[in-house]
């Protein structure tokens, strides 16, 4: 029987090419998404993949939309936790709300996606839990004291669980991409692009589906020795 993946955001840029290499690979794809319609309803026309809404800084509505997912499609195997907001400014300019919305979403929303899961991924003895976090939770960036923290954050959230995951047969790890050619990256000017990718080594910016299949060999049963591991994809900007 086909595995069940439940990818957040996974309707647009990095959370469409994943959902789409899950699908291609056999498994069986739920798409959440937060609050565009529109391009949630062209996702699901072009791949046939299953839309379902809901925030996921809401802890309830975490828990009643996968518990619909789960009624519709099975039990989740595969969660990867890809949604994520930016509400950028300098930090002497940054609202409380700038901070929460973003804390809610990218920090929070690991835990609200996560917690309701995991009993049944324990109680099957399998589980993969892939989480989005990014190049600036590692290095910090200017103008995204919120996100880095957040981002930062995930990496701490995967490690710790995947210490309680592990003898329950559930590997818990994060990705870092660096800048991956999405609508919002190739929306910046021309110059400003320019300049991020003179500081990238390879010369270019990633491709999302770099990250699907990153994502792919994570989710997969030989990815069961990787744990409380963070990749880095960024083309060689950050090394650690």
């Amino acid at each position: 029987m086909a595995r069940v993946a439940l990818v957040t955001g996974g309707t647009r840029g990095i959370g469409a090419a994943i959902s789409k290499a899950l699908k291609a690979a056999g498994y069986k794809v739920a798409a959440n998404y937060a609050g565009n319609d529109e391009a949630a309803a062209a996702f699901k026309a072009e791949t046939g993949i299953e839309v379902f809404k809901w925030s996921v800084a809401d802890y309830e509505a975490c828990a009643a939309g996968i518990a619909k997912v789960e009624a519709e499609l099975g039990p989740v195997d595969v969660l990867v936790n890809n949604a994520g907001i930016t509400r950028d400014a300098m930090f002497h300019r940054m609202t409380p709300a700038q901070w929460k919305e973003v804390i809610d979403t990218n920090l929070s929303g690991l835990f609200n996606m996560t917690h309701p899961l995991w009993t049944g991924m324990r109680d099957r003895k399998f589980g993969r839990v892939i989480s989005i976090s990014s190049i600036n939770g590692q290095k910090g960036q200017m103008g995204q004291a919120n996100y880095s923290a957040a981002k930062a954050g995930d990496l701490g959230f995967t490690k710790a669980l995947a210490q309680e995951g592990a003898k329950a047969g559930i590997t818990v790890n994060a990705i870092c991409p660096g800048y991956i050619a999405t609508d919002m990256v190739m929306a910046v000017p021309e110059k400003v692009r320019e300049s991020i990718i003179a500081q990238i080594p390879v010369g270019r910016l990633g491709e999302a589906d770099e990250i699907a299949r990153a994502v792919l060999f994570l989710a997969s049963d030989e990815g069961g020795f990787i744990t409380g591991s963070t990749l880095a994809i960024n083309g060689g900007q950050y090394m650690i």
